[in-house]
């Protein structure tokens, strides 16, 4: 059973990249794919901390965490 789940991940990772690669090449502005890009980054970025936040034993560091999530939202809310 659990390889007939990972089989169905992978190909899930497969289809979301293929997509990804179309969208990309369907964007011809050039400021249009580095907002993309940023966007794209923020997002990666925002994935790792709440997975770290959920990690986090210590007060401090889940401040740290939380504050830099706080920023991050900002910086999507920005680009839209």
């Amino acid at each position: 059973m659990a390889r007939g789940w990972e089989s169905k991940e992978i190909e899930s990772q497969i289809q979301s990249a293929e997509e990804r690669k179309i969208a990309r090449a369907a964007i011809t502005d050039p400021a249009e794919a580095e907002r993309k890009r940023q966007r794209e980054s923020l997002q990666l970025q925002r994935k790792r901390i709440l997975h770290d936040i959920e990690q986090a034993r210590h007060p401090r560091h889940r401040e740290t965490l939380e504050a830099a999530l706080e920023h991050l939202d900002r910086k999507l809310a920005e680009l839209g």
